[in-house]
């Protein structure tokens, strides 16, 4: 474990970089860094920003898409998936599923696809899957904004974790309620859908990227299971509670976004409406 004096400096380093929007070199780079000295690093942040007045609204599963660990040098990682809080100054809802969203102090933005749960009641730890899915109050699509301070998006996974595990911003779109019924075939239902990710110029749009629920861990109902395990080993961190919201992990490889771009998504498989985000 870092001594607690080198976890608040990097912790402070990190910060400064997203709020000034300056790069940083990977921390990895300087000494090695564990997974444990990462989530170090993260629970001080949380606990800065709790400080600041922010407020913990849940959390983002990182890493979840197994279909993009080899080329990202992932092969047999044992910290993957991985997960990060979530706060109420980056998360908001996209009324009639079209935002504008500002891109201001972004370092790299990427843009990627994912499937949002909001639990109406803590999950047992001990829960099975159909006992996971009875907790979901309803599930939404979202567009998560991911950024790096790490210059060329180059980092160890444990840089990451300890860098908001990469989050920058999440747009959540009309949320949809779940049956009793519903929740039953939702492991299933998700797993089969698929969804695409475009850019629209002027009167074009372009496919730049497509995923299926499957990629995710198997189902994104999965990947909560798997966060809620990964929990387990961290106690300094609060369990999942009701009203927490939880990113589930990307649909499809993160694209870079830039302003004065349109980006729209559409499912397949599932009701729920695409998005599309206008950036400024």
């Amino acid at each position: 474990m870092l001594l607690s004096t080198l976890a608040n400096r990097y912790a402070l380093q990190l910060l400064e970089a997203r709020n000034k929007g300056k790069p940083l070199a990977p921390l990895s780079s300087r000494a090695p860094l564990s997974m444990s000295d990462a989530y170090e690093i993260a629970k001080t942040i949380a606990d800065i920003r709790i400080a600041h007045g922010e407020i913990m609204v849940g959390r983002k599963i990182g890493f979840a898409n197994r279909k993009f660990h080899a080329q990202h040098g992932l092969i047999g990682l044992a910290g993957a998936p991985s997960w990060s809080p979530l706060f109420d100054t980056t998360v908001r809802y996209v009324e009639e599923n079209h935002g504008v969203q500002s891109l201001a102090g972004a370092l790299q933005p990427r843009i990627q696809p994912e499937i949002v749960f909001k639990l109406g009641t803590a999950p047992d730890p001990h829960a099975s899957i159909h006992g996971l899915t009875d907790c979901i109050e309803w599930m939404a699509h979202g567009l998560e904004i991911v950024i790096c301070p790490y210059p060329d998006w180059q980092f160890e996974v444990a840089d990451a974790i300890a860098a908001f595990g990469l989050h920058g911003a999440l747009l959540i779109g009309e949320p949809k309620s779940l049956s009793q019924a519903s929740r039953h075939h939702l492991v299933q239902v998700l797993a089969d859908s698929s969804v695409s990710l475009s850019r629209s110029d002027d009167d074009e749009t372009s496919l730049r990227a497509a995923g299926f629920g499957s990629d995710v861990l198997g189902s994104p109902v999965f990947a909560l299971k798997r966060l809620q395990r990964l929990l387990t080993a961290h106690p300094e961190f609060p369990p999942l509670a009701a009203g927490e919201i939880i990113c589930t992990g990307a649909w499809a490889e993160a694209y870079p976004v830039m302003p004065e771009q349109t980006w729209v998504t559409a499912f397949s498989g599932v009701s729920l409406p695409g998005l599309s985000i206008s950036f400024v």
